[in-house]
Protein backbone atom coordinates (compact mmCIF):
# COMPACT_ATOMS: atom_id res chain seq x y z
CA UNK A 1 0.00 0.00 0.00
CA UNK A 2 2.74 2.48 1.01
CA UNK A 3 4.78 1.80 -2.13
CA UNK A 4 1.70 2.35 -4.30
CA UNK A 5 1.14 5.77 -2.68
CA UNK A 6 4.75 6.74 -3.34
CA UNK A 7 4.43 5.77 -7.00
CA UNK A 8 1.30 7.91 -7.30
CA UNK A 9 2.91 11.09 -6.00
CA UNK A 10 4.33 13.59 -8.50
CA UNK A 11 8.11 13.49 -8.59
CA UNK A 12 9.69 16.50 -6.91
CA UNK A 13 12.58 17.75 -9.08
CA UNK A 14 15.98 17.31 -7.51
CA UNK A 15 19.29 19.07 -7.88
CA UNK A 16 20.40 16.11 -10.02
CA UNK A 17 17.46 16.65 -12.40
CA UNK A 18 18.43 20.31 -12.81
CA UNK A 19 22.07 19.37 -13.41
CA UNK A 20 21.09 16.82 -16.07
CA UNK A 21 18.82 19.24 -17.93
CA UNK A 22 21.35 22.09 -17.79
CA UNK A 23 24.26 19.85 -18.73
CA UNK A 24 26.31 20.76 -15.65
CA UNK A 25 27.38 19.13 -12.42
CA UNK A 26 25.27 19.09 -9.27
CA UNK A 27 28.00 21.17 -7.65
CA UNK A 28 27.48 23.90 -10.25
CA UNK A 29 23.74 23.90 -9.57
CA UNK A 30 24.52 24.27 -5.88
CA UNK A 31 26.82 27.21 -6.59
CA UNK A 32 24.09 28.94 -8.60
CA UNK A 33 21.58 28.33 -5.77
CA UNK A 34 23.87 29.99 -3.23
CA UNK A 35 24.74 32.92 -5.46
CA UNK A 36 28.39 32.03 -5.92
CA UNK A 37 30.20 34.52 -8.21
CA UNK A 38 32.42 31.76 -9.60
CA UNK A 39 29.78 30.58 -12.10
CA UNK A 40 29.97 32.02 -15.62
CA UNK A 41 26.90 34.11 -16.62
CA UNK A 42 25.99 31.81 -19.54
CA UNK A 43 26.17 28.75 -17.27
CA UNK A 44 24.16 30.50 -14.57
CA UNK A 45 21.45 31.35 -17.10
CA UNK A 46 21.27 27.71 -18.27
CA UNK A 47 20.90 26.50 -14.71
CA UNK A 48 18.23 29.07 -13.82
CA UNK A 49 16.29 28.22 -16.99
CA UNK A 50 16.44 24.52 -16.05
CA UNK A 51 15.20 25.34 -12.53
CA UNK A 52 12.30 27.31 -13.99
CA UNK A 53 11.38 24.60 -16.51
CA UNK A 54 11.41 21.84 -13.87
CA UNK A 55 9.79 23.94 -11.16
CA UNK A 56 12.77 23.35 -8.89
CA UNK A 57 12.97 25.50 -5.77
CA UNK A 58 16.17 25.32 -3.72
CA UNK A 59 15.70 24.57 -0.05
CA UNK A 60 16.16 28.07 1.39
CA UNK A 61 16.04 26.88 4.99
CA UNK A 62 18.79 24.32 4.41
CA UNK A 63 20.96 26.87 2.63
CA UNK A 64 20.48 29.37 5.43
CA UNK A 65 21.57 26.77 7.97
CA UNK A 66 24.72 26.12 5.95
CA UNK A 67 25.76 29.65 5.09
CA UNK A 68 23.54 31.93 7.21
CA UNK A 69 21.66 34.75 5.50
CA UNK A 70 22.58 35.46 1.91
CA UNK A 71 23.23 39.15 2.50
CA UNK A 72 21.27 40.06 -0.62
CA UNK A 73 17.83 41.40 -1.48
CA UNK A 74 15.91 41.43 -4.75
CA UNK A 75 14.29 44.54 -6.22
CA UNK A 76 11.68 44.48 -9.00
CA UNK A 77 10.77 47.71 -10.76
CA UNK A 78 9.01 48.60 -13.99
CA UNK A 79 11.03 51.30 -15.75
CA UNK A 80 14.10 52.83 -14.15
CA UNK A 81 13.97 55.67 -16.67
CA UNK A 82 11.02 57.00 -14.68
CA UNK A 83 12.14 59.49 -12.08
CA UNK A 84 10.19 58.20 -9.10
CA UNK A 85 11.26 54.61 -9.59
CA UNK A 86 14.89 55.59 -10.09
CA UNK A 87 15.00 57.80 -6.99
CA UNK A 88 13.27 55.24 -4.75
CA UNK A 89 15.49 52.42 -6.01
CA UNK A 90 18.60 54.55 -5.47
CA UNK A 91 17.66 55.06 -1.81
CA UNK A 92 17.08 51.31 -1.36
CA UNK A 93 20.45 50.39 -2.87
CA UNK A 94 22.24 53.05 -0.80
CA UNK A 95 20.75 51.74 2.45
CA UNK A 96 21.46 48.13 1.45
CA UNK A 97 25.10 48.97 0.79
CA UNK A 98 25.43 50.77 4.13
CA UNK A 99 24.20 47.72 6.05
CA UNK A 100 26.21 45.24 4.02
CA UNK A 101 23.56 43.88 1.63
CA UNK A 102 23.95 43.48 -2.10
CA UNK A 103 20.99 44.11 -4.43
CA UNK A 104 19.77 42.02 -7.35
CA UNK A 105 17.81 44.47 -9.49
CA UNK A 106 15.37 43.35 -12.18
CA UNK A 107 13.51 45.71 -14.51
CA UNK A 108 10.20 44.45 -15.91
CA UNK A 109 9.03 46.98 -18.53
CA UNK A 110 5.78 45.08 -19.16
CA UNK A 111 4.69 43.43 -15.90
CA UNK A 112 2.14 41.11 -17.52
CA UNK A 113 1.39 37.98 -15.45
CA UNK A 114 3.62 35.55 -17.38
CA UNK A 115 6.62 37.87 -17.40
CA UNK A 116 6.30 38.86 -13.75
CA UNK A 117 5.75 35.24 -12.73
CA UNK A 118 8.92 34.19 -14.52
CA UNK A 119 10.99 37.02 -13.05
CA UNK A 120 9.76 36.50 -9.49
CA UNK A 121 10.38 32.76 -9.77
CA UNK A 122 13.94 33.33 -10.96
CA UNK A 123 14.58 35.81 -8.19
CA UNK A 124 13.21 33.45 -5.55
CA UNK A 125 15.59 30.77 -6.85
CA UNK A 126 18.49 33.17 -6.41
CA UNK A 127 20.34 33.79 -3.18
CA UNK A 128 18.17 36.60 -1.82
CA UNK A 129 16.82 37.07 1.69
CA UNK A 130 13.80 39.15 0.66
CA UNK A 131 12.16 41.10 -2.14
CA UNK A 132 11.12 44.74 -2.61
CA UNK A 133 8.64 45.47 -5.41
CA UNK A 134 9.00 49.15 -6.27
CA UNK A 135 6.68 49.03 -9.31
CA UNK A 136 4.66 46.22 -10.84
CA UNK A 137 2.18 48.09 -13.01
CA UNK A 138 -1.33 46.72 -12.61
CA UNK A 139 -0.13 43.22 -11.67
CA UNK A 140 -2.00 41.28 -8.98
CA UNK A 141 -0.59 38.78 -6.42
CA UNK A 142 -1.56 35.92 -8.76
CA UNK A 143 1.14 37.13 -11.14
CA UNK A 144 3.91 36.37 -8.64
CA UNK A 145 5.65 33.04 -8.16
CA UNK A 146 7.30 33.15 -4.74
CA UNK A 147 8.13 30.46 -2.17
CA UNK A 148 6.14 30.48 1.08
CA UNK A 149 7.76 32.61 3.73
CA UNK A 150 9.69 34.84 1.35
CA UNK A 151 9.77 38.33 2.95
CA UNK A 152 8.16 40.75 0.48
CA UNK A 153 7.47 44.50 0.57
CA UNK A 154 5.52 46.37 -2.10
CA UNK A 155 4.96 49.99 -3.08
CA UNK A 156 2.46 51.76 -5.30
CA UNK A 157 0.66 48.80 -6.86
CA UNK A 158 -2.23 46.40 -6.44
CA UNK A 159 0.19 44.25 -4.42
CA UNK A 160 0.35 46.78 -1.59
CA UNK A 161 -2.68 45.40 0.24
CA UNK A 162 -1.34 41.85 0.20
CA UNK A 163 2.18 42.52 1.48
CA UNK A 164 3.67 45.04 3.92
CA UNK A 165 3.80 48.28 1.94
CA UNK A 166 4.92 51.89 1.87
CA UNK A 167 3.02 54.17 -0.49
CA UNK A 168 2.92 57.93 -1.10
CA UNK A 169 -0.39 59.64 -0.38
CA UNK A 170 -1.22 60.20 -4.03
CA UNK A 171 -4.91 60.68 -3.31
CA UNK A 172 -4.26 63.60 -0.94
CA UNK A 173 -1.60 65.02 -3.29
CA UNK A 174 -4.03 65.03 -6.21
CA UNK A 175 -6.81 66.51 -4.08
CA UNK A 176 -4.48 69.31 -3.02
CA UNK A 177 -3.52 70.06 -6.64
CA UNK A 178 -7.10 70.16 -7.94
CA UNK A 179 -8.42 72.08 -4.93
CA UNK A 180 -5.64 74.66 -5.34
CA UNK A 181 -6.55 75.29 -8.98
CA UNK A 182 -10.29 75.46 -8.33
CA UNK A 183 -9.63 77.79 -5.40
CA UNK A 184 -7.90 80.22 -7.78
CA UNK A 185 -11.16 80.50 -9.69
CA UNK A 186 -10.71 78.07 -12.60
CA UNK A 187 -14.02 76.59 -13.76
CA UNK A 188 -12.49 73.13 -14.20
CA UNK A 189 -9.11 71.43 -14.33
CA UNK A 190 -7.83 69.43 -17.30
CA UNK A 191 -5.49 66.49 -16.82
CA UNK A 192 -2.52 64.91 -18.57
CA UNK A 193 -2.39 61.35 -17.23
CA UNK A 194 0.60 59.05 -17.01
CA UNK A 195 1.11 55.71 -18.74
CA UNK A 196 -1.92 53.45 -19.01
CA UNK A 197 -0.08 50.49 -17.45
CA UNK A 198 0.84 52.45 -14.32
CA UNK A 199 -1.03 52.11 -11.03
CA UNK A 200 0.06 55.58 -9.78
CA UNK A 201 -1.26 57.05 -13.03
CA UNK A 202 -4.61 55.36 -12.48
CA UNK A 203 -4.83 56.60 -8.88
CA UNK A 204 -4.06 60.20 -9.87
CA UNK A 205 -6.48 60.13 -12.80
CA UNK A 206 -9.40 58.61 -10.86
CA UNK A 207 -8.83 60.98 -7.91
CA UNK A 208 -8.78 64.00 -10.25
CA UNK A 209 -12.10 62.88 -11.75
CA UNK A 210 -13.63 62.33 -8.33
CA UNK A 211 -12.51 65.74 -7.06
CA UNK A 212 -14.12 67.55 -9.98
CA UNK A 213 -17.33 65.52 -9.73
CA UNK A 214 -17.57 66.18 -5.99
CA UNK A 215 -17.11 69.91 -6.61
CA UNK A 216 -19.87 69.81 -9.25
CA UNK A 217 -17.49 70.78 -12.04
CA UNK A 218 -17.21 69.54 -15.60
CA UNK A 219 -14.95 66.49 -15.88
CA UNK A 220 -13.06 66.81 -19.20
CA UNK A 221 -11.67 63.85 -21.09
CA UNK A 222 -8.08 63.34 -19.89
CA UNK A 223 -5.13 63.35 -22.25
CA UNK A 224 -3.07 60.16 -21.99
CA UNK A 225 0.69 60.71 -21.76
CA UNK A 226 3.52 58.29 -21.02
CA UNK A 227 5.39 60.21 -18.26
CA UNK A 228 7.91 61.66 -20.75
CA UNK A 229 8.48 65.40 -21.41
CA UNK A 230 7.86 64.67 -25.10
CA UNK A 231 4.36 63.38 -24.45
CA UNK A 232 3.63 66.52 -22.41
CA UNK A 233 5.00 68.64 -25.24
CA UNK A 234 2.94 66.93 -27.96
CA UNK A 235 -0.23 67.12 -25.89
CA UNK A 236 0.68 70.71 -25.03
CA UNK A 237 0.62 71.68 -28.71
CA UNK A 238 -3.01 70.57 -28.80
CA UNK A 239 -3.84 72.28 -25.49
CA UNK A 240 -2.30 75.53 -26.79
CA UNK A 241 -5.04 75.68 -29.44
CA UNK A 242 -7.77 75.38 -26.79
CA UNK A 243 -8.65 78.77 -25.31
CA UNK A 244 -11.13 77.07 -22.97
CA UNK A 245 -8.28 75.32 -21.13
CA UNK A 246 -7.06 77.53 -18.28
CA UNK A 247 -5.72 74.97 -15.79
CA UNK A 248 -3.89 71.66 -16.26
CA UNK A 249 -2.89 69.12 -13.64
CA UNK A 250 -0.07 66.90 -14.96
CA UNK A 251 0.56 63.46 -13.48
CA UNK A 252 4.28 64.19 -13.21
CA UNK A 253 6.73 67.08 -13.46
CA UNK A 254 8.38 65.95 -16.70
CA UNK A 255 5.13 66.11 -18.66
CA UNK A 256 4.46 69.51 -17.08
CA UNK A 257 7.82 70.76 -18.42
CA UNK A 258 6.89 69.57 -21.92
CA UNK A 259 3.48 71.25 -21.66
CA UNK A 260 4.99 74.58 -20.54
CA UNK A 261 7.40 74.61 -23.49
CA UNK A 262 4.59 73.91 -25.97
CA UNK A 263 2.49 76.70 -24.47
CA UNK A 264 5.43 79.11 -24.61
CA UNK A 265 6.11 78.30 -28.27
CA UNK A 266 2.44 78.96 -29.09
CA UNK A 267 2.48 82.33 -27.34
CA UNK A 268 0.35 81.15 -24.40
CA UNK A 269 1.62 82.54 -21.08
CA UNK A 270 2.08 80.49 -17.92
CA UNK A 271 0.42 81.22 -15.55
CA UNK A 272 -1.41 84.26 -16.99
CA UNK A 273 -3.22 82.23 -19.67
CA UNK A 274 -2.82 78.65 -18.43
CA UNK A 275 -1.98 77.45 -14.92
CA UNK A 276 0.07 74.24 -14.63
CA UNK A 277 0.59 71.89 -11.69
CA UNK A 278 2.96 68.90 -11.75
CA UNK A 279 3.48 65.92 -9.47
CA UNK A 280 6.68 64.51 -7.87
CA UNK A 281 8.48 67.68 -6.77
CA UNK A 282 11.77 66.72 -8.42
CA UNK A 283 14.69 69.07 -7.85
CA UNK A 284 14.52 70.51 -11.36
CA UNK A 285 10.97 71.77 -10.76
CA UNK A 286 12.31 74.54 -8.54
CA UNK A 287 14.58 75.79 -11.33
CA UNK A 288 12.20 75.70 -14.31
CA UNK A 289 10.82 79.00 -15.52
CA UNK A 290 8.47 79.87 -14.08
CA UNK A 291 9.24 77.64 -11.06
CA UNK A 292 6.76 74.77 -11.20
CA UNK A 293 3.89 74.43 -8.76
CA UNK A 294 3.94 70.72 -7.91
CA UNK A 295 3.05 68.00 -5.45
CA UNK A 296 6.21 66.78 -3.76
CA UNK A 297 6.70 63.08 -3.07
CA UNK A 298 9.23 62.14 -0.39
CA UNK A 299 11.16 59.47 -2.33
CA UNK A 300 13.87 59.37 0.32
CA UNK A 301 11.42 58.47 3.07
CA UNK A 302 9.62 56.03 0.78
CA UNK A 303 12.85 54.10 0.14
CA UNK A 304 13.70 54.12 3.85
CA UNK A 305 10.25 52.81 4.81
CA UNK A 306 10.43 50.00 2.24
CA UNK A 307 13.80 48.89 3.60
CA UNK A 308 12.60 49.18 7.21
CA UNK A 309 9.58 46.98 6.51
CA UNK A 310 11.72 44.38 4.79
CA UNK A 311 14.34 44.35 7.55
CA UNK A 312 11.60 43.90 10.16
CA UNK A 313 10.51 40.73 8.36
CA UNK A 314 14.10 39.53 8.02
CA UNK A 315 14.59 39.99 11.77
CA UNK A 316 11.57 37.80 12.47
CA UNK A 317 9.07 40.51 13.42
CA UNK A 318 5.58 39.07 12.93
CA UNK A 319 2.63 41.29 12.00
CA UNK A 320 -0.98 40.26 12.50
CA UNK A 321 -1.84 41.92 9.18
CA UNK A 322 0.33 43.46 6.46
CA UNK A 323 1.32 46.96 7.67
CA UNK A 324 0.73 49.86 5.30
CA UNK A 325 2.79 53.02 5.69
CA UNK A 326 1.39 56.08 3.92
CA UNK A 327 4.08 58.68 3.16
CA UNK A 328 2.66 62.25 3.10
CA UNK A 329 2.88 64.48 0.02
CA UNK A 330 3.22 68.28 0.02
CA UNK A 331 1.80 70.87 -2.36
CA UNK A 332 4.51 73.39 -3.31
CA UNK A 333 2.88 76.54 -4.68
CA UNK A 334 5.28 78.38 -6.99
CA UNK A 335 5.09 80.43 -10.16
CA UNK A 336 3.02 78.36 -12.63
CA UNK A 337 -0.42 78.89 -11.05
CA UNK A 338 -2.61 81.99 -10.89
CA UNK A 339 -6.29 83.00 -11.27
CA UNK A 340 -7.71 82.45 -14.77
CA UNK A 341 -7.62 85.24 -17.35
CA UNK A 342 -10.52 87.68 -17.19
Amino acid sequence: MASTQRRGRPKVPSIADVALLAGVSAQTVSRVSTGSPSVRPATRERVVNAMTELGYTPNRAARALRVGTFGSIGVITQRLARTGEAMTTAVITDIAREIGYSVTLVEVPRPVPDELRSVSHRLSNSAIDGLIIVRAGLATPDALSLPPGMPVVASDSLLAGHYPSAVPNQVRGTQDAVTHLLGLGHRTVHHIAGAADSYPSEVRRSTWQRCLATAGREVPEPWMGDWSPMSGYLIGREIARREDVTAVYCANDEMAFGLIRALHEAGRRVPEDVSVVGFDGIQLSEFSYPPLTTVRQDFDRLGHELMRLLLEQLSGTVQQSPPRVVVPTQLLVRGTTAPPPR
